[in-house]
């Protein structure tokens, strides 16, 4: 069961060398053969990961490695954390975890420079540890074309080939553990772009797809059914839509019912299409491809008020169920797992509060904001959830 954790992969050693090694070294677990401790080690959880690394270096390469999160997915204790990126007032970038099995936010270093400041750049998960963030517009330098991503293994900062072109502003998501972008802005004559580009992680690289009808600056995208559903301004500022088929490479303009009642935040989850039906995100919809509406689904029958602050920010898929992430860092799972719950149907017992707050701001606080409809000193701007 056990493959020796110290053995880099890209270097070949011979099977005397290893077996000498590993009767020299000290064991990761005195009294343990190696295998029982990992057995052990995969089973703490993910919050206690940083201090395991600090033990020794045998602890800290096991724990940097892909064998040892494949153990825990494999026997099912892979966590999943909830990752926000937040803009303050002073147009400052800053980003935050949450921690769902204890309930807390935890602050998280310095994003990296180029971003602390960034307008309109991607954010977006591959392999399910792998947080991206590109393009995006620099306020001293512009568009930038530049790729990063943070190994939530390894709690650190990468850089990643940069995108073909300069862009902000654009839509973004992810296809069978491939990026996509399309459209935004650039500076220069061409400001909407209708140019769209994909990135491998298996090759490491970038490469042209087929151009979008028009260009557009999308605010909502979505992937649902197999497709890249986009809804944005195009050149002249007139609502558009256009839906990418990866298989065909085939961009196509679409105006049906689905786009038009289609709303932010919204999310694909389980084969079904969601979308908040009020501000504050206590009342969800969902498309049915039978008729080809959008249907009240869910009501949580306990809204929280019209202030920026309780604007739900984003849906996501957490642990099984829907999540919905306020503006104030409040966190509520939603079951939808039964496709018969309506709105009809009590089902206020559906959804469940996880954090409040963001444990951050007192009830008097909150409640003075809703009265003052102040706005926040800082929002959400993206939001994805990492396994480990």
């Amino acid at each position: 069961m056990c493959m020796q954790p110290e053995v880099k992969q890209n270097k070949r050693k011979s099977r005397g060398s290893r077996k000498e090694r590993s009767r020299t070294q000290a064991p990761l677990l005195p009294g343990l053969p190696d295998d029982l401790a990992i057995a052990c080690l995969i089973r703490v959880p993910r919050v206690e990961h940083p201090n395991l690394r600090m033990v020794c270096k045998r602890w800290n390469r096991l724990l940097s490695g892909n064998y040892f999160y494949s153990l825990r997915k494999k026997i099912g204790v892979a966590e999943e954390w909830v990752y926000v990126f937040k803009r303050d007032r002073e147009g400052k970038i800053s980003w935050h975890a949450f921690d769902p099995l204890h309930q807390l936010w935890k602050s998280l270093p310095p994003v990296p420079s180029e971003y602390s400041e960034a307008l309109g750049f991607g954010c977006a998960v591959l392999s399910g540890c792998y947080l991206y963030l590109f393009g995006g517009k620099d306020p001293l330098r512009g568009s930038m074309r530049r790729v990063v991503f943070y190994n939530a293994r390894t709690n650190k900062w990468h850089r990643a080939p940069d995108m073909l072109r300069k862009r902000h502003f654009f839509g973004s998501c992810v296809i069978n553990n491939c990026l996509y972008v399309a459209g935004g802005e650039c500076e220069g004559i061409q400001r909407t772009l209708q140019s769209a580009e994909v990135y491998d992680p298996n090759r490491n690289r970038w490469a042209c797809i087929t151009e979008m009808n028009n260009g557009m600056v999308p605010f909502i995208g979505v992937v649902y059914d197999g497709k890249w559903f986009l809804k944005g301004l195009d050149s002249h500022r007139q609502v558009t839509s256009e839906v990418y088929l990866p298989s065909s490479n085939a961009w196509s303009t679409i105006d049906d019912e689905m786009v038009t009642g289609w709303r932010n935040p919204s999310i694909s989850f389980n084969g079904r299409l969601y979308s908040a039906d009020c501000r504050d995100g206590c009342k969800l919809r969902v498309y049915d491809d039978n008729t080809g509406t959008w249907t009240r689904f869910m009501d949580s029958k306990h809204h929280l008020g019209s202030s920026r602050a309780f604007e739900a920010a984003a849906l996501v898929s957490l642990n099984g169920k829907l999540c919905i992430i306020r503006n104030n860092m409040s966190i509520t799972l939603v079951d939808v797992s039964d496709p018969t719950m309506s709105v009809e149907t009590d089902s206020a017992r559906m959804w469940e509060t996880v954090a409040r707050k963001g444990q951050h701001r007192s009830f008097v606080a909150n409640l003075w904001s809703t009265i003052a409809g102040r706005n926040l000193k800082s929002h959400i701007i993206h939001c994805q959830v990492l396994q480990v």
